[in-house]
C-alpha cells in the first residue's frame, strides 16, 4: 500500500532542491549525519573492544537497523514484542527484546517469533515467567533468555544479588530455555547532563554489576552476555569494560535532551543532529513572532518545546501554540521568517517523536533521495 509521504512526495525523489517541496510537517533524515553517526559509533566500539547491539525504539526502521547491522552491530533491541516482530517481518536478526513478556497470549506470539528469527532474545525477572516461558517453549526451538537486573529505578529487573542468582539458576535449569546472561540499563544516568557526575554513579552502579556478576560466576553462571548502557553512559561504560554489548539508541538521531549532555567529557558534540522536522510558516501577522504548522502532535512534548536548527535568526524562541502550531519568536529587533517560509526544528526527544511519522523523508543536503516506512510505528503490545 502506498504511503502518504509516497503519494504526496515520491514524484521529488532525486529532484535537485526537492526538500523545499516537501508538505508538512515532515520528519526529515539527513542521510549523510545518519551514516556518519553509525560509523562513529561503530568505530569507538571496535576500538573499545565491545559488541553493539542498537536499540530500535529510537529508529522502529528495519532501514536504519540494516545500516547498522552493515557497520558491524549483533543485530538490534526491541523495547516491546511488537517492535521486535515488525522488524524480523523485514528479515531483522539478533533481535532482543528489553521489556518482559508475561502474559499467555503474548508469549504465544513470542514462541512463534522464536522460530521465525535467528538470534531471538527476551529478558526475564520474575520466576513466574521463567516458568512460564519453558512451558510454552517449543521442542527443538531453544530460547534464549537474558536476565534483567534493576539498577535501582524500579522499572523492571530483580531486585537484589541473590534474586539475580536464584533466577539465573531457574533459567538453567529448563532445557527448553538457554541462559544467555544478563542485562543491567541505568536509564536514569543516561540524561545527566554534567559528564563527571554522570561518570561517579556509573562506577556506583557498575560496583552493584561486578559484585552480581561475582555471585554469578561464583555460582557456575558466569554470563556470557553482559548487555545494557545507552547513549549517555556508552563512554563511560565502554571505558569500565563490564559490558560485551552496548544498547546505544538514541546516537543515531540525536535530539534537544541528548545534545545539551557532554557525551565523552570533551565538552562538545559527539553525533550530528540527524532527525529533523521541516515546517512552514503558515500566519505572520504579530510583529516579532510567526507560527508554523507543526504543534504539540508534531512532536514529542514532555521535553519542552523545540530548538530551530535553521530558517530563523539565532536566538529565535519557540512556544506551543496548540495541536497544530507553534510560535517562533524573533529576538528583539529581529525580523521573524516571512510567511511560507521553511523553519527546520530539532525534536525535543526523538523516540517518541519519531512513533508520530509514518515515514521517514530521507534527504542529502536539500535532495530528497528516498523514503523509508517508520516500520515499527504503533506496533507497541
Amino acid at each position: 500500500m502506498t504511503s502518504e509521504a509516497e503519494r504526496l512526495h515520491g514524484h521529488l525523489i532525486g529532484q535537485q532542491g526537492s526538500r523545499r517541496s516537501l508538505n508538512t510537517p515532515a520528519l526529515v533524515l539527513d542521510l549523510e549525519m545518519l551514516d556518519c553517526n553509525i560509523a562513529e559509533m561503530a568505530s569507538f566500539a571496535t576500538a573499545h573492544k565491545v559488541k553493539l547491539r542498537p536499540h530500535s525504539k529510537t529508529h522502529k526502521s528495519a532501514d536504519v537497523a540494516r545500516r547498522q547491522i552493515a557497520a558491524g552491530a549483533l543485530g538490534v533491541c526491541c523495547a516491546k514484542l511488537g517492535e521486535a516482530e515488525a522488524l524480523g517481518e523485514a528479515g531483522i536478526e539478533g533481535l532482543h527484546i528489553t521489556s518482559p513478556v508475561v502474559t499467555p497470549q503474548a508469549i504465544a506470539r513470542l514462541i512463534e517469533l522464536n522460530a521465525k528469527v535467528k538470534g531471538l532474545m527476551v529478558v526475564v525477572d520474575h520466576p513466574a515467567n521463567v516458568e512460564a516461558l519453558a512451558a510454552a517453549a517449543k521442542a527443538g526451538q531453544t530460547l534464549q533468555v537474558i536476565v534483567d537486573i534493576d539498577p535501582g529505578i524500579h522499572r523492571t529487573g530483580v531486585a537484589s544479588p541473590e534474586a539475580a542468582v536464584e533466577l539465573a539458576q531457574l533459567v538453567a535449569k529448563h532445557k527448553a530455555l538457554k541462559y544467555g546472561g544478563v542485562q543491567f540499563y541505568c536509564g536514569r544516568h543516561q540524561h545527566i547532563v554534567d559528564f563527571a557526575q554522570r561518570k561517579a554513579e556509573i562506577e556506583e552502579r557498575t560496583d552493584y554489576l561486578k559484585a552480581i556478576l561475582a555471585k554469578l560466576e561464583a555460582a557456575g553462571l558466569k554470563p556470557a552476555i553482559v548487555t545494557g548502557s545507552g547513549t549517555g553512559t556508552h563512554f563511560i561504560d565502554a571505558k569500565l569494560g563490564v559490558y560485551t554489548e552496548l544498547q546505544v539508541g538514541s546516537y543515531v538521531f540525536m535530539d534537544h535532551d541528548y545534545n545539551v549532555c557532554d557525551l565523552r567529557g570533551a565538552d562538545r558534540p559527539t553525533f550530528e543532529q540527524a532527525l529533523q522536522i521541516d515546517t512552514r510558516v503558515v500566519s505572520a501577522n504579530t510583529p516579532g513572532m510567526v507560527t508554523v504548522d507543526a504543534g504539540l502532535k508534531a512532536m514529542a512534548t514532555e521535553k519542552g518545546p523545540p530548538m530551530i536548527m535553521k530558517g530563523a535568526v539565532d536566538g529565535s524562541t519557540t512556544r506551543f501554540m496548540g495541536d497544530e502550531h507553534l510560535a517562533v519568536i524573533a529576538p528583539e529587533g529581529q525580523a521573524a521568517p516571512a510567511l511560507g517560509e521553511q523553519v527546520i526544528l530539532v525534536p525535543p526527544h526523538c523516540d517518541p517523536t519519531v512513533n508520530l511519522y509514518e515515514s521517514y523523508h530521507v534527504v542529502k543536503g536539500d535532495t530528497l533521495v528516498e523514503i523509508w516506512p517508520v516500520t515499527g510505528r504503533g506496533r507497541s503490545r
